[in-house]
């Protein structure tokens, strides 16, 4: 292996931006160069602008590093762009980046449905990676924009897709109960969520269904060709810190012989970035808690280090019909974002450019 590839982010401030910064910490492949915000941190040294607030050490490396402009221009000495901005500001500065050869990596909503731009869960559609051809030719750029999913498709998708390959998927309820942290840091008033639930987030249903047909779709002639399958989800805010639980009823092709051999599925089930061994894959991406009160996002929100995601109360609930129920826990802001991100990164070194 060679010298580490030099990286930035972008809003490393914010929640998902620390996660970021948090996971690049000693990375083996990639060196934390560059940190932004917005305008007004430029110039301030990062460990004294930065509120940190995550569950997990401060990054002493990246302390000393002087808050740069959030603009295309500041990141000529990196190669790859995480990009942790609101959608607002995120897109014209990702095509300039992509523009000037840049390989983007973002959790920003923006461009996500493009037909060329890979959207990415990892071990859910990790050939998608092969769209950055396609999206080089049609844009004439050397860069690239690589896409993470929305952070409740990215727990859904991840425990769909050996039910997929296993038995066929034919149409999915979902009911999320999603963590504060999934707003941003100011995103939640303390008010709105103590002792409540808030039954609406704008625009989450809308994403779960399109990202979610998207992932578990075909690649064919440069293109996703979408599962056509419907994906009915209804999303709520509760008072948890990290970590979304969603409640999943999963209309199969064919009927598993029992719970046990579901479990067996989602056990054994491993995929390409557990068999390229990147240094950001967990061991086993879907954990199977076979307790009756598991998961639970304060106990196991954690699992793999936040990039598993943990099912159980898996049940069979009508009789002779191929219908699946179950839970599955997922770290929305890392599983969901920032780890899903730099899984990304290492996807792209080891298939597309070869490096590592």
């Amino acid at each position: 292996m060679g010298d580490r590839v030099p990286v930035a982010v972008l809003g490393a401030t914010g929640l998902v931006g620390q996660r970021f910064v948090s996971l690049l910490e000693r990375h083996p492949w990639f060196e934390l160069r560059a940190v932004a915000a917005s305008e007004a941190r430029a110039g301030k040294r990062y460990g004294e602008t930065v509120e940190w607030v995550i569950d997990a050490p401060f990054p002493g490396e990246a302390a000393g590093l002087v808050m740069r402009r959030p603009r295309p221009e500041e990141f000529r000495d990196v190669e790859v762009v995480f990009v942790a901005l609101p959608k607002e500001v995120a897109g014209p500065i990702e095509l300039e980046l992509a523009r000037m050869g840049k390989i983007v990596v973002s959790n920003a909503n923006v461009f996500r449905m493009e037909p060329d731009v890979p959207l990415l869960n990892p071990e859910a559609n990790w050939e998608h990676i092969r769209l950055v051809e396609e999206q080089r030719r049609r844009r004439g750029w050397r860069g690239a924009i690589l896409k993470v999913p929305n952070c409740t498709t990215a727990v859904l998708t991840l425990s769909l897709k050996p039910l997929l390959d296993a038995y066929g998927l034919r149409r999915v309820f979902m009911t999320s109960m999603q963590a504060i942290s999934g707003a941003g840091f100011r995103g939640v008033p303390g008010y709105a969520i103590v002792d409540n639930i808030l039954p609406f987030i704008r625009g989450e249903e809308e994403k779960v269904a399109r990202e979610s047909r998207k992932i578990l779709g075909r690649l064919e002639g440069g293109e996703v060709k979408p599962l056509e399958v419907d994906v009915v989800a209804t999303t709520t805010r509760v008072p948890v810190l990290d970590g979304h639980l969603e409640s999943v009823v999963a209309f199969l092709e064919k009927r598993p012989g029992g719970v046990e051999e579901v479990y067996r599925v989602w056990e054994e089930w491993r995929s390409r970035p557990q068999e390229l061994g990147l240094p950001t894959a967990p061991e086993a991406p879907v954990v199977v808690r076979r307790e009756p009160d598991r998961p639970q996002p304060r106990l196991d929100r954690m699992a793999g280090r936040g990039m598993s995601v943990s099912v159980g109360r898996a049940a069979l609930p009508l009789e002779g019909e191929p219908v699946l129920r179950y839970l599955v826990l997922g770290h929305n802001t890392v599983r969901g974002a920032a780890g899903t991100g730099v899984l990304i990164a290492e996807l792209y070194y080891k298939v597309v450019e070869q490096v590592f």
